[in-house]
């Protein structure tokens, strides 16, 4: 991944390819809070770039809770 300085504004092209990179990621099963680790961005970051990228998000996982019958 490209060389990115925390707090640098990314647009254009280079954004266009973080967003796939992070995509790709992501669908293959990474957390946003670890791309955003590895990225040395934010969560919001990475989430608002990935939400544009059009990827489902998943749910936050944990137990569920189920009504007893």
């Amino acid at each position: 991944m490209a060389d990115l300085k925390k707090g640098a504004r990314i647009t254009g092209n280079t954004r266009d390819k973080l967003a796939a990179d992070l995509k790709k990621k992501y669908e293959k099963g990474a957390s946003i809070r670890s791309l955003a680790e590895s990225t040395g961005r934010s969560y919001g970051f990475v989430h608002r770039v990935l939400s544009e990228s059009g990827v489902e998000l998943r749910g936050r996982g944990g137990a569920t809770r189920v009504k007893k019958k």
